[in-house]
């Protein structure tokens, strides 16, 4: 069925404009973005079937191949429903702009979607202002942390530049579990004593998973 075989007061363009965006499904607002379905399937149709077969959680980590091996799924509808979501994290991103730290649970919030790739692991450096406010989120390394691989100049170069009044350290486990194995703990106190010696406070090492985090600070090991 096309879409303009559907009764004109149950399209999704005729409902939203009616009872407004929550009224549609998640398969009828992709729609509305990609608006024009096949020959023989209709947009709606088709969003549907990437919903299931994906989910909408999952959905957002999808790459333009794997959405183009959808009917009727091109490259252009592709890179739309991937800029969606793009636009989705930049909005995220720029809700926390200068947002201030008090605790790991406001760091863990702070990273939520800012991986980009779970399987490996990443080192980032926030830099804070005096407020403990992040003005600069940094991307140091990605691989398995390591005291040996990581040197002080990479961490506090940034920090120097951007006049940082202390850093905070976090990075990811790729299987979840956030207990800190001996490499964290090497390299979280090669950096504290640079830290002590530039005269820029390491604030905290956080190690995050999905569900959870764990915080030297808090755990009274920094």
């Amino acid at each position: 069925m096309r879409i303009h075989d559907i009764d004109p007061e149950n399209r999704p363009m005729e409902r939203f404009l009616r009872s407004g965006a929550a009224s549609l499904s998640s398969a009828e607002l992709l729609a509305l973005i990609l608006r024009t379905g096949t020959k023989n399937l209709n947009i709606v149709d088709t969003c549907n079937e990437i919903i299931a077969r994906f989910t909408l959680e999952k959905l957002s980590s999808t790459t333009i191949k794997e959405l183009q091996e959808v009917k009727g799924i091109g490259k252009a509808k592709a890179m739309q429903i991937i800029s969606v979501f793009e636009l989705n994290r930049r909005i995220h991103y720029s809700s926390n702009q200068n947002k201030k730290i008090q605790a790991a649970s406001d760091i863990f919030a702070y990273m939520a979607g800012r991986v980009p790739d779970e399987t490996k692991e990443h080192l980032f450096v926030l830099h804070l202002n005096t407020k403990n406010q992040i003005i600069k989120t940094e991307l140091v390394s990605v691989g398995t942390l390591n005291a040996a691989l990581i040197h002080p100049r990479e961490v506090f170069k940034a920090a120097i530049k951007e006049s940082s009044h202390a850093i905070i350290l976090v990075h990811n486990h790729p299987s979840g579990d956030v207990e800190p194995s001996n490499a964290d703990k090497q390299v979280t106190d090669l950096l504290k004593k640079a830290s002590a010696i530039i005269q820029i406070d390491l604030l905290d090492h956080v190690i995050i998973g999905k569900t959870g985090w764990f915080s030297f600070r808090e755990s009274s090991l920094l």
